[in-house]
């Protein structure tokens, strides 16, 4: 016998593209023999790996199942398991099992193991950079990366598909695998992309059956001819198909690229609009892809109409708190309308713009409230519905939780909702609790959610929120620029959550202390020596802690300095040095409804002038513009009900300001006419939003504005304090910043629309602008909107005519930063020539930072 011989089993593994092995060997001197034909039974006495370079043995060696001491047969399944086990892994190329020697009943096994290779690099060719690049993010090739069949596979498919969705649907991808000289036992795959043409739908045809017949598409004359004036147009059912469209010459901003998916979704929208045009039987019967060229497909869809069906009769069963009148008239569906079950839902359930019979019971507490419309009777056209309601007992909350505010107190987000334990349960309460928590700011409003948890054994809810806390702190930077002062800067900070409770613990300065949403605000705006204004704020919006009486102190100071000559050519300076505080309180209203509030508030602002006529322009020093005092009530009364501050999609703000001083025309002396100024002054701000999209995304707003200043007597004169400059950007950066309303009109010159240099005495704007987000990303929302608008500022109430208006239109954008606030972005076309000032309108850049108002 020979010191070594080899008796071999082979075993091949389905799909395997390498070779599994049992080699026994047996030294010289053992009187073991291995006879084939009867197994037998031996104890593992050892097990070794070898041919591994990279893998662990200990780990291999777990991976067989196989331990020392375990009894095995051989020949048998033992060992053909521990191999499908090793293979069933991926990461090897071949499996040799050896019995490298046999003593008495004990046996010694080593798997002798080929590695796959690895991946070292891989590189694409065929493609741009752009598209490697974002293959790179798609596919799962990593360096270290036991190269498969699997892999390669997938990666293919990866990469195809890629190419598909953008239209190219005959790429072909070739996998080359090159040893690397490099690294032992490693590959570099070289993805060879074959794009071919980009396939385009050239035909789409759309063929519609009713009764078995086709229906002919000649401008709905043959449809007419048999009575039918509700036909469908092959056009009208082509513009349903969102995502698949056939190419043509007119049609210049229309993608024809075919995607699969997006066909899938098409027909599921072609059926939903038969649906809801009161074919409900509907169904596509057959959808066909051929080819016309290399770069042209046709696609062919046949539709099955089938009837359209009518309301014959709606009844109602089970309902005992409302009688079938008051259901019927809030459902608003009735005899001879047409069957639509996405609307008759809608009206049961929820409708986002008017009433439905869900509502009405939820709203009442109601929670368990079933309602089930059942088809009993479907003949011809006709189906009559039966509601079947379950209306359930009152549930009362009993407990509220909130999750996920880490920064902000939980005091803040409770005292905003309108869901209180105890309370009976309503619908209404919850969706104006998320209103609320969303208008707060501190939290991303696109995810605020609302779980309430049904308890039906003691007829009580639970009811959760949780939220996502946002940045809301902002450093707001601004700029304008005027004729008289140049560029002007701005600065400023404002901690919308700021806590002064928490001021006291230096543990809690990081970098501020947050979380009782109180606001306080610095600002500073400034150009050089020539400007410079300061000013502190600070709100705390619920005075006590138990009622919504927000209370708000504000400080400031400005100074501006002229330089300008007179009438003789001699430089005159001149300067106004301007301080001020107020005080405002301010409270919810619960009538006419709780969208209302109130607030009330005095101010008093001190000038210190020198050369006043020098800085108001247009009066002289018969005038005797000195130093003066402003003395303000301020009442402010306003409503509002939008239900998002960054991308607002529905409801309204509206709010009248009152501002007025004391009459001191009563009883000073008229030493100095403007050393009590005396006015009274009007402001109206009017804005709606309307969503005409069904996702809420496309926004009209539209906005009115009016204010006007008055005197007490017949004969006052209205002084140069608190006038209306109009025009531009409405930042205002003009000879004169201070003690003025500077009211915004793209499309023209920063206050080109003045009546003359102090400004106007009363003014009016309109304005509508078309809305759609970009990105609602709570770190940066974007959003585009074409607008128009009108205004005009006059000089006095003799001129004043509400409909002599300066129009404009343009584009526009919108970016929101939680820490630097609205950032705007316009391009507005001033349509009218403004008298005297050639060159104001026309095309003209705005730029804007902060919420404009006006």
């Amino acid at each position: 016998m020979s010191k070594y011989f080899w008796l071999v089993c082979l075993f091949v593994m389905s799909g395997a593209a390498a070779s599994a092995q049992i080699r026994i060997g047996l030294g010289s001197g053992n009187s073991a023999t291995i006879d084939y034909a009867n197994p037998r039974k031996y104890e593992i006495g050892g097990i070794t790996v070898s041919g591994a370079k990279f893998l662990d043995p200990n780990t291999l060696i777990s991976l067989t199942g196989l331990r020392v001491g375990d009894e095995i047969e051989v020949p048998g399944d033992a060992i053909s398991k521990a191999i499908q086990k090793l293979w069933d892994q991926g990461i090897l190329g071949g499996v040799d099992v050896r019995a490298t020697k046999i003593e008495g009943d004990k046996i010694f096994l080593d798997f002798f193991l080929t590695e796959r290779p690895r991946l070292s690099r891989f590189d694409f060719s065929g493609t741009t950079k752009s598209q490697a690049e974002d293959l790179q993010k798609k596919i799962s090739l990593n360096k270290g990366r036991v190269v498969t069949d699997d892999l390669l596979s997938s990666t293919r498919t990866t990469v195809q598909k890629f190419f598909q969705e953008k239209g190219y649907l005959n790429t072909q991808v070739v996998i080359r695998q090159t040893p690397d000289s490099i690294i032992a036992n490693s590959v570099a795959l070289e993805i060879k992309v074959d794009k071919g043409e980009k396939v385009r739908i050239g035909e789409l045809d759309i063929v519609r059956l009713r009764n078995g017949q086709v229906m002919e598409d000649e401008g709905n004359l043959f449809s007419r001819l048999w009575g039918d004036d509700e036909a469908f147009t092959e056009g009208k059912l082509k513009r349903q198909l969102k995502k698949t469209k056939e190419k043509k010459l007119y049609k210049v901003f229309t993608s024809s690229k075919f995607q699969k998916s997006e066909f899938e979704n098409d027909k599921k929208l072609l059926i939903e609009f038969y649906n809801k045009e009161g074919y409900r039987d509907a169904a596509v019967i057959s959808d066909s892809v051929y080819t016309i060229s290399d770069d042209r497909i046709g696609i062919k869809l046949v539709v099955d109409e089938g009837n359209r069906y009518f309301y014959r009769s709606i009844s109602w069963n089970g309902n005992y708190l409302y009688n079938d009148a008051v259901l019927a008239r809030i459902l608003g569906l009735g005899k001879g309308d047409v069957y639509n079950k996405e609307e008759l839902d809608k009206r049961l359930n929820y409708n986002p713009s008017g009433s439905d019979i869900t509502s009405l019971y939820m709203d009442d507490g109601y929670l368990f409230f079933q309602i089930e419309p059942v088809e009993v009777a479907v003949e011809g056209d006709s189906i009559d519905i039966e509601m079947r309601i379950s209306e359930g007992s009152q549930a009362k909350i009993n407990s509220v939780s909130i999750s996920g505010n880490t920064k902000t107190s939980d005091h803040v987000i409770l005292r905003e909702l309108r869901t209180l334990p105890g309370q009976n349960f309503s619908r209404a309460n919850l969706i104006r609790s998320q209103r609320e928590l969303s208008n707060l700011g501190y939290f991303d409003p696109e995810k605020i959610g609302m779980n309430p948890v049904p308890n039906p054994e003691n007829g009580t809810v639970d009811i959760q929120y949780s939220v996502e806390e946002r940045p809301n702190d902002q450093i707001t930077l601004s700029g304008g620029w005027g004729g008289g002062l140049g560029a002007v800067g701005t600065v400023g900070l404002v901690l919308n959550n700021f806590s002064m409770r928490k001021a006291k613990d230096w543990k809690e300065w990081r970098p501020v202390p947050s979380g009782d949403g109180q606001r306080l605000a610095l600002n500073i705006q400034a150009n050089g020596k020539r400007y410079q204004s300061y000013s502190l704020s600070f709100t705390e919006p619920w005075l006590g802690g138990r009622r919504p009486n927000s209370l708000t102190v504000s400080l400031s100071k400005s100074v501006q300095r002229f330089n300008e000559y007179d009438e003789f050519g001699q430089l005159r300076d001149a300067n106004i040095d301007i301080s001020g505080a107020s005080v405002n309180l301010g409270r919810r209203l619960k009538w006419p409804d709780d969208y209302f509030t109130l607030s009330n508030s005095i101010s008093y602002f001190r000038y210190n002038m020198s050369n006043g006529a020098s800085i108001f322009r247009g009066y002289s020093e018969a005038d005797k513009i000195k130093d003066a005092n402003n003395v303000s009530f301020i009442t402010s009364f306003a409503r509002n009900s939008i239900d998002n501050p960054t991308y607002t999609r529905s409801g309204s703000s509206i709010g009248l300001n009152v501002t007025f001083t004391p009459p001191y025309s009563l009883f000073k002396d008229g030493s100095n006419s403007f050393q009590w100024i005396e006015f009274h002054k009007w402001m109206l701000d009017a804005s709606w939003f309307h969503s005409l999209s069904g996702d809420g995304k496309l926004v009209l707003n539209t906005r009115a504005h009016f204010g006007y200043i008055g005197t007490y007597s017949k004969d006052g004169v209205i002084g140069p304090f608190e006038r209306f400059k109009l025009g531009g950007s409405g930042l205002g950066g003009g000879s004169f910043i201070v003690a003025t309303d500077y009211i915004g009109l793209r499309g023209y010159e920063d206050e080109s629309i003045t009546p003359n240099a102090a400004g106007g005495i009363a003014f009016n704007k309109y304005v509508a602008e078309l809305r759609y987000p970009i990105s609602l990303n709570p770190a940066a929302t974007v959003f585009v909107l074409g607008f128009a608008e009108a205004g005009n500022n006059f000089g006095s109430y003799r001129e004043y005519d509400p409909f002599k208006l300066y129009r404009s239109v343009g584009l526009g954008a919108r970016v929101f930063m939680a820490a630097f606030g609205l950032l705007g972005f316009d391009y507005g076309w001033g349509l009218d020539t403004v008298p005297g000032r050639p060159g104001s309108n026309g095309g003209q850049f705005h730029f804007i930072i902060g919420q404009q108002i006006r």
